[in-house]
């Protein structure tokens, strides 16, 4: 099958480009203490995140304890929950997958520690424990010494968990066009956890890792790096929303539309906000990439001189490529303008 034999809209995934990621993200990492554990919202596909192990991850990241139950069931051996999870039944559930893999999760507060203990205790199983530091994102964790110590206290009390490291995710950086600011705000983070792990090991406190780090500040990680987990997600796919920042990857996920009227005298195309997340901005129409694109529910429409024939193609790269990929329930592979298969979305609507 041909790329323009598929209905549309629909998701395709160039996988010549999505391998020249990996190797570019091989090559960044290279001679440097940091692994990749790239993060498993971008894609929320089983299928990719098995080709990330085999190309060398160190594991996986997700956000939620749905998608960990969908990893560990594809048989991924190492997962982090870059979260916190809090409710009973959630914890019950957090304690028994913790029995089918090295299962890891993030916590800021001392009661959810006990919580956390004392169901891995009744499960008799080991949770790994990562206490989340804010380095300015200001959404969850502490944002003190002492708070980070006294969790890290807590956390070797409870016999069936055991302290691994810190959480440490600029997101606020992740999407910063100005490239100064975002070289000179890392640095800043690199220092203060490089004093925050120092002043630990002089409290009795060794830290084995510290995770973190997004597709757009990854680059900008020096080789002695405080950090040794790069959570990088979208650097597989790219989007809109990170081409501005240029940082090192190709665009591998489009989006395949069709013209379905040109009656008003502007393109309109057959996907909107149903099929192509917006959150972080309009998408990008490879055919006319300056176009600007409006959205409504189910279409798409801009402007242009010239006006391509209805029932027509158009390529777009999505805005961004995490909440696009979760609007849909597959993805098709490609090379060049073939079709040589189609993946499952996985974990689709997993937000439990």
């Amino acid at each position: 099958m041909k790329i323009n034999q598929l209905e549309t809209p629909v998701l395709t995934l160039d996988l010549d480009i999505l391998e020249e990621n990996f190797r570019r993200m091989d090559q960044m990492l290279s001679g440097t203490n940091m692994r990749l554990r790239p993060h498993y919202k971008s894609h929320k596909c089983a299928w990719i995140a098995r080709r990330q192990m085999e190309n060398g991850a160190k594991g996986i990241t997700c956000a939620k304890l749905g998608e960990a139950e969908d990893l560990a069931q594809a048989g991924i051996p190492d997962i982090l929950i870059a979260n916190q999870v809090v409710t009973p039944s959630k914890i019950s559930r957090l304690a028994a997958l913790a029995g089918k893999c090295h299962l890891s999760v993030c916590v800021d507060d001392i009661e959810n520690i006990r919580n956390l203990g004392t169901e891995a205790a009744l499960a008799g199983n080991t949770i790994h424990i990562l206490i989340e530091y804010d380095i300015g994102m200001k959404r969850c964790g502490v944002r003190t010494k002492e708070e980070v110590l006294a969790l890290a206290h807590a956390v070797m009390e409870e016999k069936y968990l055991s302290l691994d490291g810190i959480q440490a995710y600029a997101g606020h950086l992740a999407h910063e066009r100005n490239f100064d600011t975002r070289s000179s705000q890392s640095d800043l983070i690199e220092e203060d956890l490089r004093s925050l792990l120092a002043w630990l090991r002089e409290n009795g406190i060794e830290i084995r890792e510290v995770s973190g780090t997004s597709t757009g500040t990854a680059a900008l990680r020096k080789k002695d790096s405080v950090y040794t987990e790069i959570q990088a997600g979208s650097y597989i796919f790219m989007d809109a929303a990170y081409a501005p920042l240029k940082p090192g990857f190709a665009h591998a996920l489009h989006m395949q539309t069709t013209v379905v009227s040109t009656a008003c005298g502007r393109v309109v195309v057959d996907a909107g906000i149903k099929s192509c997340g917006v959150d972080q901005g309009p998408p990008i129409c490879v055919e006319y990439p300056d176009a600007e694109i409006n959205l409504s529910e189910e279409h798409m429409d801009f402007a242009a001189e010239n006006l391509p024939p209805v029932g027509s193609r158009l390529t777009l790269i999505p805005g961004h490529c995490c909440t696009t990929v979760n609007l849909h329930d597959k993805i098709h592979l490609v090379r060049g303008e073939d079709v040589v298969d189609c993946i499952p979305v996985t974990s689709r609507g997993k937000c439990i």
